[in-house]
């Protein structure tokens, strides 16, 4: 009966057991209830052995290379461990091994069952994994490796170790296949790592494959295909493809920090030979420009323009009768932007055809500013450590512009790139839109004064009771659109001309100087380190590396979003109010008809009854006079966080700079801080902080500032 219980266990039918593997009741009077146990202990483990064969053998001819890959590996630890412990058993027994064989003549079950204890739960766990495989028709790569990791941790360590055996060896087949794209730039017609576009497909990274390996190997891989497709007579070289090959056997994805370091010098080398090879300094050049004028505001003829349609489209929708045709939508905006373009420099601009503006909330109904103060209030009472966005300032609603890059160009700009110069787009424009709107505001309350003079003279008409107020009223409004313009005026010119010509022209000459960008690039010292290769290193070199390139590109940014205060959570919660009290002003001024004091012949305008002062004077006073206020508070707490800025730290090269504008990618994020963490940091800090401390200059050339506030210092001290 031993040699048939062994026979079972090695997968063979038997008359000893049932169809379903429970002890045929023939047999059972014939046996003590101990070994009753044992029997049908034995039979479950044999009956899930034959199960997980069985399943092999379906599994072994899938469509899917990973399942062939996880069912092979599955019969081959099986064979070595299993199978081979039955006929190591079985060799005991027929030697009369004392392990086994009680004083020389009798077998206990029991000592079989021991034998064989220790495949009870990796057999259960194992026939849990075939039913679940079972249970899905096709299985991608990504959520394959991630089940078989998941299932490896685990307290029992043979199940661990066989799990991981299988994890492993899917893996494997998985990296063959990055392999061919990553090196040969080929895609497999079965189970594809991407799309014909370049497009990683769902389910072909496994989870523990980062963000920024998944943006390098479509770099890396579109960049290899586009270049064998074309045909260019420079092709990679060979030594350097097999360098990565052999780079790429040495790791797997589940080693998740090698695995990210050899994508990104695998990403690091083929940049560098795109540089030399395909990518000229010319499009790096025009592309560079391009941004500036549109993004940045350089262009100013066609943002102003821009700007303004915008603000004529807004007022068109709101005008219609028609339901339909009163929502804005991205093609309206897209038509803006070339309608914008004419009678520009930007009219025949090649550029200007990558320009898209994008709504992610869909097409809006345009709303007239509001008149309340709520916004205001729950914007200077809110958390000033919070992330600040100025996106929805030039419509109402989120605008997004996008840059269409095409390869190579994308192989210099990176998503995360675009995504800073859209931040900066939406901060410069609603700045710009905001400074505009007061010089209409201006231009029209100018317009009025001159005409009420015609027939008032020197004085603002109304009776004697009516006259002060109305000149206290017509003082605080010039008061408030003077101190609102003189504010935007600096605010503009320091960014304008202080931080983005500045930081373009120094840009732009870093890229005509190689030597001088090496010396400058961020990059340096982590190629000094062993990071990635040895770029910037050799002074001998006449050209600019590429990773030089990147590392001044992202300087570049990084200064810009610092130099725009855009780094400083306090200083960007600050400027949204006081833009929003801005656009407030004006939207109440257009409401009062262009002028801040009621016509003479207006009901209301003039005192009735028992009233001294008329009841609209009244109201528009009160309106004018928390404007005021809260203009003038805003400003104090700028001009107090911008003085305490000189003296902190907020203007280092750390992943500060980026935290305002990419909170909402967390991949962005953590690439946007490593790329700034290399950064030279206190070098080139005294520069941003001399930016903050022309500002300063701009906003106190008169001392009105520091004079309030060594009055109110001393107020305090007495």
């Amino acid at each position: 009966m031993i040699a048939e219980v062994l026979l079972v266990l090695a997968g063979h039918s038997s008359s000893l057991f049932t169809s379903d593997y429970h002890l045929h009741p023939a047999f059972r009077p014939l046996l003590h209830p101990g070994e009753e146990q044992c029997l049908q202990v034995l039979g479950q483990i044999a009956l899930r052995y034959r199960k997980i064969k069985k399943a092999c053998e379906t599994l072994s001819r899938s469509r899917s290379r990973y399942v062939c890959a996880l069912s092979a590996t599955l019969n081959q630890i099986l064979k070595d461990d299993y199978e081979s412990l039955v006929v190591d058993t079985e060799a005991k027994i027929l030697r009369r091994d004392p392990e086994l064989v009680g004083q020389g003549f009798f077998v206990p079950l029991a000592a079989v069952r021991a034998t064989f204890a220790e495949w009870d739960a990796p057999l259960a766990a194992l026939e849990s994994l075939m039913t679940q495989l079972e249970c899905e028709d096709q299985w991608q790569p990504g959520p394959l490796v991630d089940m078989l990791l998941t299932r490896s941790k685990t307290g029992v360590h043979r199940i661990s170790q066989i799990m991981s055996s299988l994890a492993v060896a899917v893996q494997r087949t998985w990296r063959g296949q990055l392999a061919a794209f990553l090196v040969h730039g080929s895609l497999s017609p079965v189970d594809p790592l991407a799309s014909d576009s370049f497009v990683l497909l769902e389910g072909s990274m496994p989870s523990c494959v980062s963000h920024q390996s998944r943006e390098s190997i479509i770099y890396v891989g579109r960049a290899i295909a586009t270049v064998k497709k074309k045909k260019w007579e420079s092709q990679i070289p060979r030594e350097e493809a097999l360098q990565h090959a052999n780079l790429l056997d040495t790791v797997l994805p589940e080693d998740q920090y090698r695995f990210d370091r050899i994508i990104s010098q695998i990403r690091t080398n083929v940049g560098e030979w795109l540089w030399l090879n395909i990518l000229t300094r010319k499009d790096v050049e025009e592309s560079v420009v391009s941004l500036a004028n549109y993004f940045l505001l350089r262009n100013g003829e066609f943002s102003l323009a821009l700007i303004r349609d915008i603000e004529h489209l807004k007022i068109s929708r709101l005008t219609t009768r028609s339901g339909g045709t009163s929502m804005i939508k991205e093609q309206d905006l897209n038509l803006a932007l070339l309608r914008a373009s004419l009678g520009t420099t930007a009219q025949h601009d090649p550029s200007l055809l990558h320009l898209k503006f994008q709504m992610p909330s869909g097409p809006v109904r345009p709303l007239l500013p509001s008149l309340s103060d709520k916004v205001l209030s729950s914007s200077t009472t809110s958390n000033l450590g919070e992330t600040t966005s100025f996106d929805d300032l030039l419509l109402g609603t989120t605008l997004i512009l996008t840059y269409t890059v095409a390869w190579p160009l994308d192989l210099f700009l990176h998503p995360s790139d675009l995504q800073i110069y859209s931040a900066l787009f939406n901060y410069l424009s609603s700045l710009r839109k905001t400074h505009t709107r007061i010089h209409t505001c201006w231009t029209s309350l100018s317009n009025v004064q001159r005409a009420r003079r015609r027939w008032t003279g020197l004085g603002e008409g109304g009776t004697t009771e009516d006259l002060e107020v109305r000149k206290q009223l017509l003082r605080c409004g010039w008061g408030v659109v003077r101190d609102m313009g003189w504010f935007l005026d600096s605010l503009l010119g320091y960014v304008m001309v202080d931080v983005v010509d500045e930081e373009f022209r120094r840009f732009r000459g870093l890229l005509n100087k190689p030597q001088c960008a090496r010396s400058e690039s961020v990059g340096r010292k982590a190629s000094q380190n062993g990071a990635g290769v040895d770029a910037g290193t050799n002074t001998d070199r006449t050209y600019l590396d590429f990773t030089t390139l990147r590392n001044l590109h992202t300087t570049y940014l990084e200064r810009l979003v610092t130099g725009c205060l855009l780094s400083h959570p306090t200083l960007a919660a600050i400027l949204r109010p006081i833009f929003e009290v801005c656009e407030r002003f004006v939207a109440q001024v257009e409401r009062w008809g262009g002028d801040v004091l009621p016509a003479l012949l207006f009901e209301g305008s003039l005192a009735a009854g028992n009233d001294k002062v008329g009841v609209m004077v009244q109201e528009r006073l009160q309106a004018v006079s928390e404007i005021n206020k809260s203009l003038h508070t805003l400003l104090d707490s700028f001009y107090e966080q911008l003085s305490l800025s000189t003296s902190q730290q907020p203007f280092t090269a750390t992943g500060d700079a980026s935290r305002s504008i990419l909170m909402t990618s967390t991949g962005n994020q953590t690439m946007f801080q490593r790329t700034f963490v290399r950064g030279k940091g206190f070098e080139w800090n005294g520069e941003v902080r001399r930016h903050v401390e022309r500002l300063l200059l701009r906003l106190d050339l008169n001392g009105s500032f520091s004079r309030r506030r060594t009055s109110d210092g001393e107020m305090e001290g007495n």
